[in-house]
């Protein structure tokens, strides 16, 4: 498990293509601090825990980490604060690394928070593991906003929050599952494309929303004396 917020939980799930004949589990590039996906026929992996786009908007007054609030050190002029919060559709500038060799900045925009079926989830095969369970699908979009091509890379830790504020499980996948593609960046993603985005998250029961969403990728995390940035 990653060391970062060791408290985050995510369900192992099944690889999913086209003519997939064996199960197949582990963490979908993103959701973790993982390297592009292998092409080719994976191979099997044990489970594991983990966890419209445009000029980014004016962010909504929220609260901020950090003796004085301020953005993370090294970070771009205008990037988001920890600990600060956006409505859903408003996009933060983020200082973004993946790897040891890719930094850029991005514009993350969690554009909508879709209720799905308890019955989208039979596809994973997951069982008694999500029984009384309701996915949600939180969609978002990566600006480059920056002068690096950050071709290839997988942004990810993105997390649904619950009324109460604390955070629901999370839901890993290798393959493809249509109705929550969540795809590396592809290549040539120099400044200014855009991708759109999905993680999928779980309700613990039908009568529980998920009613924001939130980003935990460095520098907004206890690692570095931080906070995550949410979206409500």
């Amino acid at each position: 498990m990653s060391t970062i917020r060791m408290k985050r939980t995510t369900l192992g799930v099944i690889g999913l293509t086209a003519a997939a004949a064996l199960s197949l589990t582990g963490c979908k590039n993103g959701n973790e601090e993982a390297g592009p996906a292998q092409s080719g026929s994976p191979a099997a992996q044990p489970s594991q825990p983990s966890e419209q786009p445009g000029t980014p908007a004016a962010p909504s007054a929220g609260t901020s980490g950090g003796a004085d609030g301020a953005a993370p050190g090294g970070a771009p002029a205008g990037a988001a604060k920890p600990g600060q919060t956006f409505k859903i559709g408003e996009a933060a500038t983020v200082p973004f690394t993946y790897g040891s060799d890719t930094k850029g900045t991005i514009a993350l925009t969690v554009t909508a928070v879709e209720q799905g079926q308890a019955a989208d989830l039979d596809a994973l095969k997951l069982g008694d593991k999500v029984k009384g369970m309701v996915p949600y699908y939180i969609r978002y979009t990566v600006k480059n906003v920056g002068t690096t091509n950050l071709e290839f890379a997988s942004v990810g830790h993105i997390k649904g929050l619950l009324p109460d504020g604390s955070e629901a499980q999370g839901v890993s996948v290798i393959g493809k599952f249509e109705k929550c593609k969540d795809d590396s960046l592809p290549s040539g993603f120099t400044g200014g494309k855009t991708q759109t985005n999905c993680a999928i998250t779980l309700a613990p029961s039908a009568q529980t929303k998920v009613v924001g969403a939130e980003y935990w990728g460095d520098p907004y995390n206890n690692l570095n004396d931080s906070k995550s940035l949410y979206w409500k």
